[in-house]
């Protein structure tokens, strides 16, 4: 761009783009080279884009158009580009592996090395069907790659009338799933149409694809049974007769693992009885299209959420780190936080009243309860983490905005969404075993939450804020979700994560605790009132009474976070709706 080469400018912007579509910076520099006057529509090209690959989906986008004369004419360029693909890949298999183990290939004897090396040629040859089953730019294959062209071209081809074709390719696809039933009915109906003694037969370049393939996993399993080797197969037509019988018993028990887990799942769906009148379930799982879902209304009053609103106004002027920066997830939005120990400490410190404080430890333990006997009745939650989190659309810095307040994720793992797949592993807070959002208001624009698939994109359910409404979910990758941009005014919710773990348990809520015992003590002793201050808030009436000890009072002028190193907490972005 600085070079005043504008079509290469904007080619370089869509390639990165179509490999990173969730870039919001390169999402908004797209739209900005689209309202520009010099840009035409064929500069946006993908430059690692691959013939195979361009033609795929220019023929999907056909087909799903029901423009079938050109969806078999881009369908039949993919298929031909991909196996010519695969036959460089192949070729590329053969000679030295630089990975290659010297030392464990020395001790071997002749014969023992040769079939090492050849079967890491037969593992690197299978494999290369996920090479051009991947577009360029994702880290994951589309599966059944070369299957679905045929799967796509029969149907095709039966719509522009050109039957003969279309049971060529219908049996040439049952060379991948022999016994699959619908196309196991189109090959007899084109028999019909075509004459009983019409010569119904597989593409050649198939039968040799599907022959070759299977004799290399033959000798491929063979080694893994004998020699101690593994295998990744890539195919997920691989007959089971070719699968020696202790990976196929492997397979059975991770099938009876994951069934015992559904039955877990059904298990908590029978849910047990709220610990509170007067709070309704809004909308369940079934309502949301998902899993262990659910929205409780009237969990807090319209006079408990002002006052909780009241505490905001601290997390903009002395909250925990933010101060009403910029937010980490979009530029278009301010950022506030307030997390239960520093509320404590300002309460402490006089700079908030100690009934709000209190009152956000009591909303969320409320919380709490109720997602616990809602979901896991007899299971202990303990808190992970408690946030109160405010988000401010930035005046006139909303116009062609595009981004999201807080992308799509999951709260316990790293989506994958072109894998289908959520990593449970660092740096996902991997304990995190359920989530909600208590909100506090809803006089903004924006701000919802929603829930998607896996691949970030389709959404399967929306929630609205309102004061009092907690939205409850189980944390992992059943429930992808994100928060719509916040495009005018300010978004208050105090954000909720739960754990089963004891010792993963929130060490700055037992610490906001002690404080608020501290505080229930000197109440009740005679000179209470006169240390500190004149601030005369009540215990609620559905609070058990604090017990009585000789605990000693903070001190008025301790400063905020002292205590930092017993208990540390590094607030990272990723902790936020």
């Amino acid at each position: 761009l600085q070079l005043k080469k504008l079509d290469q400018a904007v080619s370089a912007a869509h390639t990165f783009f179509v490999a990173n579509p969730q870039h919001l910076q390169m999402r908004e520099d797209i739209e900005k080279y689209r309202r520009m006057s010099g840009v035409k529509a064929d500069s946006f090209q993908d430059l690692e884009a691959t013939p195979h690959w361009e033609a795929y989906e220019t023929g999907v986008q056909h087909y799903d158009a029901d423009e079938y004369l050109q969806a078999v004419a881009r369908l039949e360029e993919s298929l031909s580009e991909a196996l010519s693909a695969l036959e460089e890949c192949r070729a590329l298999c053969e000679g030295p592996w630089e990975d290659e183990d010297e030392e464990e290939e020395m001790q071997l004897g002749l014969y023992e090395a040769i079939a090492a090396h050849y079967i890491q040629v037969l593992k690197c040859r299978q494999q290369c069907v996920l090479e051009i089953a991947t577009k360029p730019g994702r880290i994951s294959a589309t599966e059944d790659f070369i299957p679905s062209h045929l799967d796509l071209l029969q149907f095709a081809y039966s719509q522009v009338g050109n039957q003969t074709l279309a049971a060529e390719c219908a049996a040439s696809y049952l060379l991948f799933y022999p016994t699959d039933e619908p196309m196991l009915e189109k090959v007899k109906q084109y028999r019909t149409e075509l004459g009983e003694d019409a010569a119904v037969t597989a593409r050649q370049s198939i039968q040799h694809y599907v022959q070759r393939s299977l004799m290399e996993k033959k000798l491929i399993y063979y080694a893994v049974e004998h020699l101690g080797e593994t295998f990744n197969d890539p195919d997920l037509w691989t007959p089971d007769a070719l699968i020696p019988e202790n990976l196929k018993e492997k397979y059975r028990e991770d099938q009876a693992k994951q069934k015992q887990e559904t039955l877990d799942v059904e298990e908590r769906e029978k849910r047990g009885p709220l610990p509170f009148e007067g709070i309704a379930v809004t909308m369940d799982s079934q309502q949301m299209n998902g899993t262990q879902r659910v929205v409780f209304d009237r969990v807090l009053t319209e006079s408990e959420c002002k006052d909780l609103l009241r505490l905001t106004k601290a997390a903009g002027e002395a909250g925990d780190g933010y101060r009403a920066r910029r937010s980490p997830h979009t530029p278009h939005e301010r950022f506030e936080g307030l997390t239960v120990l520093k509320a404590m400490q300002l309460a402490q410190n006089g700079d908030v009243e100690w009934r709000d404080a209190k009152l956000l430890l009591q909303a969320s333990e409320k919380s709490r309860k109720i997602i616990e006997s809602y979901f896991t009745p007899g299971k202990k939650l303990h808190f992970s983490f408690t946030h109160l989190v405010c988000r401010t659309a930035v005046d006139g810095d909303q116009e062609g905005r595009m981004d999201l307040s807080h992308p799509v994720h999951a709260d316990n793992c790293l989506l994958d969404p072109e894998g289908q797949e959520c990593w449970k592993e660092p740096p996902a807070y991997v304990y995190r075993d359920y989530s909600g959002i208590l909100y506090l208001n809803d006089d903004f624009q924006g701000g919802g939450l929603f829930f998607t698939e896996m691949d970030t994109v389709t959404v399967t359910a929306e929630v609205h804020p309102k004061c009092g409404r907690l939205v409850a979910f189980s944390s992992g990758k059943e429930n992808p979700h994100g928060v719509w941009a916040v495009s005018r005014g300010r978004r208050c919710a105090i954000a909720l994560w739960y754990t089963h773990s004891q010792e993963h348990a929130e060490q700055e809520r037992a610490k906001a605790e002690e404080l608020m015992e501290q505080r229930a003590v000197e109440q009740e002793q005679p000179d209470g009132d006169k240390h500190q201050g004149t601030d005369r808030s009540s215990r609620s009436s559905s609070e058990p009474r604090a017990p009585s000890r000789a605990t000693k009072p903070a001190e008025q002028n301790q400063k905020p976070g002292l205590d930092r190193k017993q208990h540390p907490k590094v607030l990272r972005a990723r902790d936020e709706f």
